[in-house]
């Protein structure tokens, strides 16, 4: 007689399932959360055939009853799907369902979407900062950034400046590092397609969701790495909207290095609050002129427009450099 496979105790309750049946187990689903529904479903769908020794084990294992029969062969991912149909809940079913199809095999960076930050950074932190990095950007921003804030100080510039300039990386890459985490985590990995990850705009998304202020500090240690890019990186940080983050004196300081023809086109697409922040600060007769001149000015093309604000941001930007005020979205703070 050959061996009785040794399963997880995921595998024996999709095994049950699929022995219950679709209706018994549609019951039984309703009780379970979205997550251990995607958990079971996915082990399902990748079973095909149940051997008569597995089905009496497990069945047995929960105090059932059964008719001894030469095993089951089953269409797992159907049966998994028709089960999610029938759990009671069309609200959940599209968005489970997307995830059984999409998620058939669990990899390596889909588990470590699922760990703690300080798991993870403690997982990866002895790797190379160029495998840090190809990790970091498959991530969900706000999951990349709380892993960043655990690595060692002295890794999390390094590792921004390599988000920064990754692009394209082929399949092989991506099967290499998941191998190698595979080994770490227990995860078998699949095949993937070339995938697009990083560049300075995942960075900017990474930073921006940054706490106790470490964007500034990783900022400040990338500066001697590579200067050029915090210069690109502090552009995209920081936009013409966040002007409203500035207190009253520095927006005035601003707007006293702009002409008011650059103002009114600049302000052709902003925002009510960005309006009234800006007409606050400046006296009530240049704000009229300015409100009638926008209200009197016909179609303009949106890149002037865009091309006019990143002007005004510049300036903001020069007189952060010459120390005279502080940038940064949430902080109108100056210099006295």
């Amino acid at each position: 007689m050959a061996a009785v496979e040794k399963l997880t105790g995921l595998k024996k309750a999709a095994i049950l399932l699929l022995c219950l049946g679709e209706e018994t187990a549609a019951k039984l689903l309703r009780e379970l959360s979205d997550e251990d529904i995607f958990k079971i479903t996915r082990c399902m769908s990748g079973i095909v055939h149940i051997p008569e020794e597995t089905q009496k084990m497990v069945l047995e294992d929960f105090e059932l009853s059964t008719v001894s029969h030469a095993g089951l062969v089953v269409k797992g991912q159907e049966f998994a799907k028709k089960l999610i149909a029938l759990s009671g809940n069309t609200s959940r079913e599209s968005s489970l369902m997307r995830q059984l199809v999409t998620g058939s095999e669990s990899r390596p960076l889909e588990t470590i979407a699922k760990m703690q930050p300080s798991m993870v950074a403690g997982l990866l932190e002895r790797e190379h900062p160029q495998t840090l990095a190809l990790v970091l950007s498959t991530q969900a921003v706000e999951h990349a950034s709380a892993i960043i804030a655990k690595l060692p100080e002295e890794k999390r510039a390094d590792v921004i400046h390599r988000i920064a300039t990754l692009d394209k990386v082929s399949p092989a890459v991506i099967d290499r590092i998941e191998d190698a985490l595979s080994k770490e985590i227990g995860i078998v990995v699949g095949a993937q397609e070339q995938r697009q990850v990083g560049g300075l705009k995942k960075v900017v998304e990474i930073l921006d969701n940054m706490t106790d202020n470490l964007d500034s500090e990783i900022l400040d240690s990338l500066t001697e790495i590579d200067p050029d890019m915090v210069e690109d990186i502090r552009k995209m940080m920081f936009t013409f909207e966040d002007l409203c983050a500035l207190d009253g004196r520095a927006i005035q300081m601003v707007l006293r290095e702009v002409n008011n023809d650059s103002l009114t086109m600049a302000l052709k697409t902003a925002s009510d609050e960005i309006k009234e922040k800006i007409f606050s600060n400046m006296s009530s007769r240049a704000a009229e002129m300015i409100k009638d001149d926008l209200e009197a000015m016909g179609p303009v093309r949106l890149s002037e427009v865009e091309a006019m604000q990143q002007t005004i941001v510049k300036i903001a930007m020069k007189l952060e450099e010459e120390g005279k005020l502080v940038l940064g979205k949430g902080s109108g703070d100056e210099f006295v």
